[in-house]
């Protein structure tokens, strides 16, 4: 039965209605693994089980009765614990938040609950989801299924290791930094940054529990085991704000190909700005040669876009949101420290400080910039229907918590490059609002997963998610992690 817990949440969902399983004994077994991977890996670290099996229970006599909740009917999942969650403690990994249990949920969660889902735990991020590691102090450090010496990424990274170990059916990630992407890659999973605004955030930490403002470039979407967890997902969360459905509803269009010989692609793999590691390449060129000999139109065209430029632009915009809630205090030591920084400087600690101070004068003049690149990418997409590119430019990294993050390094090729170099391949798709989908396509030499980013024109997350699953069709799809 441990095949079982490696299923897609569709395959779950799609046995439980037909009463190959029930809904209670599906969640005692994901709830066995937890018992038994989860100390090695701290993916979940809350647990509500009396509440969990109750509503179990309800789904049983539910199906029973002939009674069908929504498309996730039964079917046992975590929620990143950036996500509020009724009843069930959120801490986005803060100490203020230790003792924080909600009384409603979060936006996209209340969706997932509509829809079925049977919610038994929270999965680890990062403090505040502010890495791409995932640790905080009232948790400790989450390990990657694949290399327990290395991280699944952040700030999904619990969430990822979960759903990589079968320690839960389905997931709910944000992203404004690689937060969906960067742990589906690293952990061999499919995952879907959708375009900006089309699922609501109210209810994401951070902002401070209550915040009603969304964030500029932050996202909510699923990660799942198979790609047709993503296409469900979107169903399930998509849409207005409740108060908002008074005036408008949102239509995705279909994909824009019914086949994967009529897709034509661009392949976009490495960059003298941010090299990528001759391991993930590999994989990447590997999966690129498969697409063409299946029939898809593989070029190397690219959007006219400088992606130091573009990359430079996206932490003008990135620091402002994700440094948003730091302390009065520790404003003020930014602010000096970006007014006594020499003007040629340009470390990444100087940049922090800058950007994450920026003026609104400056901050406009950095969207103005994001709109020129936003209008050359819907200029390439005219004769393109999707961009290949890398998630990150390394497979997944060995821990590493030093402080300050500025100062930290990553390898790629044997040379020690900036740690937030680990942005620059999200960056693109974050700053121009589009869609980004990660499919597996194979392994390191090491044997460390590889994901590809399918990134598309903004509103059609369909494309990125259907070819996708063509992806799936000529390289493969999820493999379950060596679990001793």
């Amino acid at each position: 039965m441990s095949d079982l817990a490696f299923r897609s949440a569709a395959a779950l969902a799609a046995a439980l209605r037909r009463r190959e399983i029930g809904c209670r004994e599906l969640l005692d077994h994901y709830v066995a693994r937890v018992e038994r991977f989860n100390p090695t890996l701290n993916a979940v670290v809350t647990l509500d089980l009396e509440a969990a099996r109750a509503r179990a229970d309800e789904a049983d006599a539910a199906l029973a009765s002939g009674e069908q909740w929504g498309p996730l009917h039964g079917v046992p999942m975590t929620i990143k614990d950036s996500f509020e969650t009724m009843g069930l403690k959120t801490t986005c990994g803060f100490t203020p938040l230790a003792n924080h249990v909600p009384a409603h949920d979060a936006v996209a969660v209340g969706r997932l609950a509509a829809a079925g889902a049977v919610f038994f735990g929270k999965t680890n991020v990062p403090t505040l989801a502010a890495d791409v590691q995932t640790y905080n102090p009232l948790f400790g450090v989450t390990a990657n299924p694949w290399d327990t010496t290395r991280t699944p990424g952040g700030s999904s990274g619990g969430a990822a290791a979960a759903l990589a170990a079968g320690l839960t059916g389905y997931e709910l990630g944000s992203d404004i930094g690689g937060s969906i992407r960067t742990p589906s890659s690293w952990c061999g999973l499919y995952g879907h940054k959708p375009s900006f605004g089309i699922v609501p955030m109210r209810g994401h930490i951070p902002g401070p529990p209550g915040t009603l403002a969304g964030r500029d470039m932050n996202v909510v979407g699923p990660i799942g085991r198979g790609v047709e967890d993503l296409a469900l997902g979107l169903d399930v969360l998509v849409g207005p704000l409740p108060d908002e459905r008074v005036a408008w509803s949102l239509r995705l269009p279909r994909a824009r190909r019914d086949a994967l010989r009529e897709y034509r692609v661009g392949l976009w793999l490495d960059d003298p700005g941010y090299p990528v590691d001759g391991e993930v390449r590999d994989v990447l060129e590997r999966a690129g040669a498969a697409l063409r000999a299946a029939g898809c139109t593989v070029t190397d065209a690219r959007p006219s876009i400088d992606l130091p430029g573009a990359v430079r632009t996206y932490f003008q915009l990135l620091f402002p949101v994700v440094l948003a809630d730091m302390p009065s205090g520790a404003f003020a030591d930014l602010v000096g420290a970006a007014a006594a920084a020499p003007p040629d400087a340009d470390d990444p600690a100087t940049r922090t400080a800058r950007f994450a101070t920026l003026r609104h004068h400056d901050w406009l003049a950095a969207d103005e910039a994001r709109q020129r690149i936003r209008m050359q990418c819907a200029e390439f997409f005219k004769t393109h229907d999707a961009l290949l590119m890398p998630v990150v430019p390394v497979p997944a990294i060995p821990h590493d918590h030093g402080d300050p993050m500025s100062a930290r390094t990553i390898t790629v090729d044997g040379k020690a490059r900036c740690y937030y170099d680990l942005f620059a391949w999200v960056a693109l798709a974050s700053m121009a609002y589009l869609p980004a989908t990660v499919a597996p396509v194979g392994r390191t030499r090491h044997g460390l997963p590889v994901g590809m980013q399918i990134v598309g024109p903004y509103l059609e997350d369909r494309t990125t998610i259907d070819f996708a699953k063509h992806v799936a069709d000529v390289v493969g799809g999820f493999e379950p992690p060596p679990l001793d």
